[in-house]
């Protein structure tokens, strides 16, 4: 009896809800993987191969392309500036500049669509003031690989403007008084010094910009754009065939699979050390004259294209329809509710997670690298895979079930939104509290609850806030897989917004925006915390 006693206390026994985490997360993926590899895909696929992958794995690439050394452009050069001097508004742009990430790229091109469109106020506005007529200019148009670029860059470039800052704000300020000392110039110290060093912080930013800009389907849709998710969803909806869709669903997690292995070798090659002695708090330098306002007028221009203009079109378009709103009650309920249950989902998993994080060992890696996989997968993909698994069974995709479907996969999407907060939290608590626990005779199981779990909890506010807000926003999988007749606000405003009646999708679409704000702030505000030379 005391052999099978001890037995159901070994870490195996104990790591079991950790491995069930683990699985639960990792399940869609490989089925996804499995589907894709074995099933041939019928005549959809055959089709979607000799006409249409090279347009969609294009498209895609290219993309990435230029969304990236968009974001690049946009983030790196602000963050310098905020950090490093003193001009007027710094502190204001500190945070505006932050702002565009709440909102969701789909939601950024429908404003874009209606301000520069040719009955936009951009165009309408540039004839009056001309009088030419439509013909007599050329205007970017925003329905094009640029203009989606662009968008996605608007909304995806404070990855790399937070991460920048961050490892700006945590380097070493000695070190960049020494170039001075040396006879090099703000900009050579920039590029020699600052830079470098802060590399691997701006390729993790990157990264994070890329994932989600591979994952976009809404702005890809709307603006007529050829990528693999769009390529996805449309298999799925206008052909009919799961397994051509997974097939292209390999195709994807294949690119993405293969980026973040390049920018994880790249990341670790450009490692850089800096003594931790010699921090001190960043003294900023003052710009006067030119310098000075030619700051502010970049920090402003950025976030007036990134975040004023494109919202404050939607504000407009709201207000002006005013009464003619169609009533969006019923679907910000069911977004209430459907968000709450896939955030209270994934919070468990990440609790698990974060939990088993501190014990370490192969079970508990496995865990945390399949919720860091399933972030960086599209939930068109994650779609596919919950469809095939339910497939499998003797049920019918429908009611409760589908809801219970979408749930799952908003955890499994964004688990590690909510893991990595708490397992940061674990992280910072001192181990003599464990330790004291243990020589107190504490069992395992009373040192989680009594000990690992309270201070986990410290940050789980905002892993709940940042969990409810993502999946708020998620479009490509609540498509697939919701009930009929059963929209979310971002299901909404994207049919709004297919129907051209973009005064009805500005509602909603702000709705979502307004949501997205607060863990926006919260972030910054953290990051503006940080201790010089400490981990922000």
């Amino acid at each position: 009896m005391e052999l099978r006693a001890s037995a159901f206390s070994a870490p195996v026994f104990r790591q079991l809800p950790v491995l069930l985490a683990g699985l639960v997360i990792a399940l869609p993926v490989a089925v996804v993987l499995v589907t894709g590899l074995v099933n041939g895909g019928g005549a959809a696929w055959t089709h979607i191969r000799e006409t249409l992958l090279l347009r969609y794995l294009g498209g895609t690439l290219s993309v990435l392309a230029l969304t990236g050394m968009l974001c690049l452009l946009m983030g790196v050069p602000t963050a310098w500036l905020v950090t490093m001097f003193r001009f007027p508004g710094r502190g204001l742009f500190e945070w505006l500049l932050v702002l565009p990430l709440a909102a969701p790229g789909y939601v950024l091109a429908y404003a874009w669509s209606d301000l520069a469109g040719v009955a936009g106020p951009l165009q309408t506005a540039l004839r009056e003031a001309t009088g030419w007529s439509a013909r007599d200019y050329w205007f970017p148009d925003i329905s094009s690989l640029p203009g989606l670029s662009f968008v996605l860059a608007c909304t995806l470039f404070p990855y790399v403007y937070l991460t920048a800052r961050a490892a700006f704000i945590s380097q070493s300020v000695c070190t960049m008084e020494a170039a001075r000392s040396l006879g090099a110039g703000a900009g050579r110290t920039f590029w020699s010094v600052a830079l470098p060093a802060a590399r691997p912080a701006i390729a993790a930013g990157l990264a994070l910009a890329l994932m989600e800009a591979a994952a976009d389907y809404g702005a890809a849709e709307f603006l007529g754009v050829p990528t693999l998710t769009f390529g996805i969803v449309r298999a799925w909806k206008s052909f009919g065939e799961p397994a051509a869709a997974a097939r292209l669903a390999f195709v994807l997690l294949a690119l993405i699979l293969t980026f973040v292995l390049l920018e994880r070798r790249a990341r670790g090659r450009a490692g850089t050390q800096q003594s931790s002695i010699r921090w001190r708090q960043i003294s900023r330098v003052t710009l006067t004259g030119p310098a000075a306002w030619g700051a502010s007028a970049l920090c402003s221009a950025l976030f007036a294209l990134a975040f004023l203009l494109p919202v404050g079109r939607l504000v407009w378009r709201s207000l002006e329809s005013g009464a003619r709103n169609a009533p969006i009650s019923d679907a910000l309920i069911n977004s209430i509710l459907l968000a709450g249950a896939g955030a209270a989902l994934a919070f468990v998993l990440a609790l698990i997670i974060a939990l088993s994080i501190r014990g370490k060992g192969p079970v508990a890696t496995f865990a945390r690298i399949a919720a860091s996989s399933g972030y960086a997968i599209p939930g068109a993909v994650l779609a596919l895979g919950a469809l095939a698994v339910i497939s499998a069974l003797p049920v019918t995709l429908s009611g409760a079930l589908a809801l219970a479907a979408l749930a799952w996969v908003y955890a499994v999407r964004f688990t590690a939104a909510g893991t990595e907060p708490m397992a940061a939290a674990l992280a910072r608590a001192p181990a003599s509290i464990g330790q004291a626990a243990q020589s107190l005779g504490a069992s395992p199981l009373r040192r989680t609850l009594r000990v690992d779990l309270p201070v986990a909890m410290s940050g789980a506010a905002a892993a709940a806030l940042v969990l409810f807000v993502e999946a708020l926003k998620e479009l490509p999988a609540t498509l697939m897989l919701r009930p009929f007749n059963w929209d979310t606000l971002a299901v909404r405003a994207h049919a709004y917004a297919s129907d051209e009646r973009l005064a009805a999708a500005a509602l909603p679409a702000l709705l979502i925006t307004l949501a997205g704000l607060l863990p926006v702030i919260l972030l910054s505000w953290q990051i503006s915390r940080a201790r010089p030379g400490g981990a922000a």
